[in-house]
């Protein structure tokens, strides 16, 4: 199964980070469920712009922690590979 850490761009132009083992289902939930991020509920829709893969939940989790030190210009800089 692979992990994956992800941005999305929320709909008053914000980034969101995260990581899970289902993009597909965490769309899902972030535009339409209530187990989507606090932060993503009042920002919709959200769209997802860029992600990763990994084997680990660990290397994810960690990616995760990573960019979300990032600056917004720096999540921008990535997103323009």
């Amino acid at each position: 199964m692979m992990n994956y850490t992800y941005i999305v761009k929320c709909a008053d132009g914000t980034f969101y980070t995260g990581w899970t083992n289902c993009l597909q289902k965490r769309m899902k939930a972030h535009n339409e469920g209530k187990n989507g991020a606090k932060y993503t509920r009042t920002k919709r829709p959200v769209t997802l712009v860029y992600y990763e893969g990994f084997s680990t939940k660990e290397e994810a989790m960690r990616r995760e922690y990573e960019i979300k030190q990032f600056t917004r210009n720096k999540k921008l800089e990535l997103l323009s590979f």
